[in-house]
């Protein structure tokens, strides 16, 4: 009898066990397809409604664009449903910000903020200056279509600018370096070596044409000047860190 006892308790024991066992495995397994599920299930964001862009302020773009460099120095993008952001984006378009950069391919615009469809205007051109045609996209897209920041963006390295430095003669590169060559004038007071060689004065070659082309945005179109002074928009710059993904305001 004691026996069979000993015999029942020992069945229910093992039962027991083999069902914790279960139990312990399945939790780790849902776990497991949980992140899994989250990882291919991209998030589905919406592009900006005209209300909801009407109701950002330069500052609060700023400070956006900046939380989304923070988030690709990491690597931590976000997942995005493209398909249904560009079905999305045919209703309209209400960006944040008009972004100028060079057209350095190390340096994809929207994946270094962290934006997708319909968040930014992106205008390139080698160094990053300014022409009537890059001020027209620009009143087009704060006067007409609402963004409220203009940025300009410069990088670490920039080779228009390392070209214009080494005073470069070719084709229509030629007059295209000519609009960075006041930069070069006006960072004469470098200490240093004034050579394309010197990594340091490039850079501040490079700084001082995204100040100077933030000066010729104002001076050139009267439209993003009253903007500004208003407080409807702000013009700032800024220079990208190759080495780190970072994103330096000026």
């Amino acid at each position: 009898m004691k026996k069979r006892f000993l015999i029942v308790v020992l069945a229910i024991t093992l039962l027991s066990l083999n069902v914790a066992c279960q139990n312990k495995e399945s939790k780790e397994v849902k776990a497991v397809e949980t992140k899994l599920n989250e990882k291919q299930i991209p998030l589905k964001e919406r592009v900006l409604t005209a209300a909801e862009q009407k109701a950002l302020t330069p500052e609060s773009v700023i400070q956006r664009l900046k939380e989304g460099n923070k988030r690709f120095m990491k690597n931590d993008l976000t997942l995005r449903d493209n398909s249904a952001l560009v079905r999305d984006a045919t209703e309209g378009q209400y960006p944040k910000a008009v972004i100028l950069s060079c057209v350095d391919s190390r340096i994809p615009v929207e994946d270094v903020f962290n934006k997708g469809i319909g968040d930014l205007f992106v205008a390139r051109v080698a160094g990053n200056f300014v022409n009537e045609d890059i001020l027209g996209s620009m009143e087009f897209g704060c006067k007409v279509s609402g963004a409220k920041l203009i940025l300009v963006l410069g990088h670490e390295s920039c080779g228009a600018i390392k070209s214009a430095i080494d005073d470069v003669k070719l084709g229509n590169i030629t007059a295209m370096l000519a609009k960075i060559k006041p930069a070069i004038a006006g960072s004469q007071d470098f200490a240093g070596d004034k050579t394309s060689k010197n990594d340091d004065f490039v850079d501040a070659v490079a700084k001082k044409n995204v100040l100077l082309t933030i000066q010729n945005i104002k001076d050139k179109s009267p439209i993003l000047k009253e903007m500004a002074e208003k407080g409807e928009i702000k013009i700032v710059g800024a220079y990208y860190d190759l080495h780190s993904g970072e994103v330096i305001f000026l």
